[in-house]
């Protein structure tokens, strides 16, 4: 903390999330998960927050996995920017063979 006190610049908080919804204009919604451990039980549990990301090239779709920082307020929601895509989701489609190509 003292070095990046020196330089001026704070470290930038990223989280790694899978996109829920890209139905909105420039916004997509992801959902990050986390692991941690009960402390009375000691059994390993998963926990999700719903983050609303702005995406300028609207280029994330559902189901990719991406990178978001922490940014500026950006509208009533939104408080965080998409950096890039990770992985592209899976088009069923695409695949020939799969049930959503036949139909």
């Amino acid at each position: 903390m003292a070095d990046e006190a020196k330089t001026g610049e704070l470290a930038k908080v990223t989280r790694i999330g899978v996109v829920v919804s890209d139905k909105r204009h420039k916004t997509i919604t992801i959902e990050v998960r986390r692991l941690f451990k009960h402390e009375a039980y000691g059994k390993y549990i998963y926990r999700s927050t719903k983050l609303h990301a702005h995406d300028e090239k609207n280029e994330a779709k559902q189901g990719d996995r991406v990178e978001v920082e922490f940014t500026r307020p950006l509208s009533k929601q939104k408080r965080w920017r998409l950096i890039k895509v990770l992985e592209r989701a899976v088009d069923l489609a695409a695949v020939p063979g799969t049930e959503a190509a036949k139909v």
